[in-house]
């Protein structure tokens, strides 16, 4: 019998209780967790709760699965570029079409699978077994820096650093348009898309603060390349804020509909490139940087002047 805990953040404030749960296990249906919600399996804060509650901040969120219901997730040998390794964490620097842990009918081939063959049994489990380690993800065809937790300690102070905003992150990329003003705040709250549940948007009634600090680092014919610093992490935040500004991503094929990209890519020019944060045992400040991958810099090199 697997046993799940989660800590509730800011970004899942006020979801009901069954969808919060299976956003954050993607294996089990809406259906079966409110029929463990009915069978009063499903905990939050030490008690049973009824499927209409919506989660708070800091709620813990508690249940046994049942070993027929828990998957298998192999460890396999995938080659991992680790930026940064210890007793407690472990950076990774992302490549291009990799999920960062396994979901319904995809449970291998993922960043977990290869962090279960690299670090063993030394991954914190407070997300379960579909997510051990994980404390924060990016995009499948997002490049770049991800902090995995060897501990549940280490877990939880990296969860706390993510809830008070106080983790450097700071992305590259490159989007459509030329941007004429050399840097930016966009402060825009981002919710669910209100027609297509698989999409973000910013929204202005139901959203959640969003901020997002942007300057140019080059332009060129159509096209600006731009370092974007997250103060808040929203789903998509980037995706979202670029395209809001009229400067979608190039390539994005979800949030930048009508543009054309004359380059045959994989998903978003986006690549999380620095990554800081305040170690959880030694509490020294921690900087790492994921150099961009190859294809990003073969386009800053061929890009129309």
């Amino acid at each position: 019998m697997a046993t799940y805990k989660f800590f509730i953040t800011e970004e899942m404030e006020n979801e009901r209780i069954d969808k919060c749960v299976s956003m954050l296990v993607d294996s089990l249906s809406r259906s079966f967790l409110q029929k463990m919600i009915r069978e009063e399996r499903v905990m939050v804060n030490g008690k049973p709760v009824k499927s209409s509650y919506r989660v708070q901040p800091e709620d813990e969120v508690g249940f046994d699965l049942p070993p027929s219901a828990e998957p298998n997730i192999p460890a396999e040998n995938i080659p991992l570029s680790i930026l940064y390794e210890d007793d407690d964490v472990i950076v990774v620097n992302k490549p291009k079409n990799m999920v960062v842990h396994p979901a319904a009918g995809h449970y291998t081939g993922t960043l977990v699978n290869a962090l279960l063959y690299h670090c063993k049994d030394s991954l914190s489990g407070i997300n379960g077994v579909m997510r051990p380690g994980i404390v924060h993800r990016i995009d499948k065809d997002t490049t770049g820096s991800v902090i995995v937790c060897k501990n549940d300690a280490a877990h939880q102070c990296i969860a706390e650093q993510l809830k008070e905003h106080s983790i450097n992150r700071v992305y590259h990329a490159i989007c459509y348009g030329v941007i004429d003003e050399e840097e930016g705040t966009i402060d825009a709250p981002i919710g669910r898309h209100p027609t297509d549940r698989k999409k973000m948007a910013i929204n202005e009634k139901n959203g959640k603060r969003a901020v997002t600090h942007y300057k140019v680092i080059k332009r060129f014919a159509g096209y600006t390349y731009v370092e974007c610093r997250l103060e808040t992490g929203r789903t998509h935040q980037i995706r979202v804020h670029m395209a809001g500004i009229g400067h979608p991503l190039l390539g994005d094929t979800v949030y930048a509909t009508g543009r054309k990209c004359p380059w045959k890519l994989e998903g978003q020019v986006l690549h999380a490139k620095t990554l800081g944060f305040v170690h959880p045992t030694t509490k020294e400040r921690i900087e790492t940087e994921a150099p961009l991958p190859d294809y990003f810099k073969h386009l800053l090199e061929i890009m129309p002047k």
